[in-house]
C-alpha cells in the first residue's frame, strides 16, 4: 500500500502542476490556430499572477483577485495583438518584449506598493481559493484502492483546476464545431480566403489573442492565488515556455496539449519527489540536475520525439489585404 499510496500522492502533483500549463497552453492555442505566434505566455502570466495577488492582497476577495489577473492578462495582450495585427510588426519579438515588461514592470511596482522587495503581502483565506472537496469523498475514503482515488486524486483540488480539465473538451468544440472555430482555423491557414468571404481577419486575429490574455490570466491567478498565498518574483519560473514547448509537442491539438502538459507536470512532480534521495547503484542525485531535468526532458522530446510539427500556414505572417 506504501507503493500505491506514493503513486497517489505523485499523480496528486501531476495535476496540480500541470494546471498551469494547460492554461497558458490553450492560450496559446488560440492565438497561433489564428496565425499570431506568441512567445509572451510566460510575460502574460507573470502580470496575471502579479495583478489577481494584488487586487486580493487590497480587497481581500479571490473573486477580485481573479478579475484583476484575467483583465491585466488581456490588456498585455491587446498590447501584442495592436503591435503584430493592426501595426504588423514581428510577432517573435513582440512576444519578448511582453515578456521582458512583465518580469520588470511586477517587480518594480510591487516593491513601490507593498515594500516587500516585489512580493505581495500574504493573502488571507478569503484573498485565495480553496480546495473543494466532492461528495461523499471522506465517506469512501475508506474504501480500498477505490477510495483514495477519488477521494485524493479526484477530489481536494480548487475550483481552477477542475475548470482547466473542463476547458479542454470545450475548446476542442469550439475550434472544431462552431463557426467561430473554423474561421479562427481558416485565418490561420489561409487569411486571403478568409477575406474575399467577407470576414474581418484583423478582427478574428484579435479575438484569439484576448482569448489567449484571458487564459494566461487564469494560469497566473492560479499560481499566486491557489497554489501559493501571494506573489513571488519571477513566480512562473518558465512555466510559459514549458506550455509553447506542450503546445507545438501536441501539434495544436487540444486533447493533445492536456496530455503534453500533464506529461511535463508529471515530470515536475518526479522532480520534486527525488530531491535528495538516494537511488539503486546512483546514490543521490545533485538537486540542480533534478531541478533542471523536466527542461532538458522538453529539449529532448522536442528535438527527436514528436515528428514534423507543421504549424498554421500563415502563422507568425502579418495579413495585408490585397487591393
Amino acid at each position: 500500500m506504501e507503493f500505491f499510496d506514493t503513486i497517489i500522492l505523485v499523480l496528486q502533483s501531476t495535476i496540480r502542476l500541470s494546471v498551469p500549463l494547460i492554461f497558458a497552453a490553450l492560450a496559446g492555442l488560440y492565438s497561433e490556430r489564428s496565425g499570431v505566434f506568441d512567445i509572451g505566455l510566460e510575460g502574460k502570466m507573470l502580470a496575471g499572477a502579479f495583478a489577481g495577488a494584488a487586487v486580493a492582497s487590497v480587497f481581500d476577495s479571490a473573486i477580485l483577485g481573479l478579475i484583476g489577473a484575467v483583465l491585466v492578462a488581456m490588456a498585455f495582450a491587446l498590447v501584442h495583438a495592436y503591435a503584430s495585427i493592426t501595426q504588423r510588426g514581428n510577432q517573435i519579438i513582440s512576444g519578448v518584449a511582453i515578456n521582458f515588461v512583465a518580469a520588470g514592470a511586477t517587480v518594480i511596482l510591487g516593491q513601490a506598493w507593498f515594500r516587500q522587495g516585489g512580493r505581495t503581502p500574504p493573502l488571507s483565506a478569503e484573498g485565495k481559493f480553496q480546495a473543494l472537496e466532492l461528495p461523499f469523498a471522506a465517506q469512501v475514503a475508506d474504501v480500498p484502492i477505490l477510495g483514495p482515488i477519488y477521494s485524493e486524486l479526484l477530489s481536494g483540488h480548487f475550483g481552477l483546476t477542475y475548470l482547466a480539465f473542463a476547458l479542454v473538451p470545450f475548446t476542442w468544440w469550439v475550434l472544431f464545431r462552431t463557426r467561430f472555430g473554423l474561421r479562427l482555423r481558416a485565418v490561420g491557414e489561409n487569411p486571403a480566403a478568409v477575406d474575399t468571404a467577407g470576414i474581418s481577419v484583423i478582427w478574428l486575429r484579435y479575438r484569439a489573442v484576448l482569448c489567449c490574455g484571458a487564459l494566461c490570466g487564469f494560469a497566473g491567478a492560479y499560481l499566486s492565488m491557489a497554489i501559493s498565498a501571494g506573489f513571488g518574483k519571477n513566480m512562473t519560473a518558465g512555466a510559459g515556455f514549458i506550455a509553447l514547448a506542450a503546445l507545438i509537442f501536441a501539434k495544436w491539438k487540444p486533447v493533445n496539449v492536456m496530455l503534453a502538459c500533464l506529461l511535463f507536470g508529471f515530470l515536475n512532480a518526479m522532480e520534486i519527489r527525488l530531491q535528495g534521495k538516494e537511488l539503486p547503484f546512483i546514490g543521490e542525485i545533485p538537486i540542480q540536475f533534478m531541478q533542471a531535468l523536466p527542461y532538458i526532458l522538453t529539449v529532448i522530446l522536442l528535438a527527436g520525439f514528436i515528428g514534423k510539427a507543421i504549424p498554421p500556414k500563415a502563422g507568425g505572417v502579418p495579413y495585408v489585404k490585397e487591393r
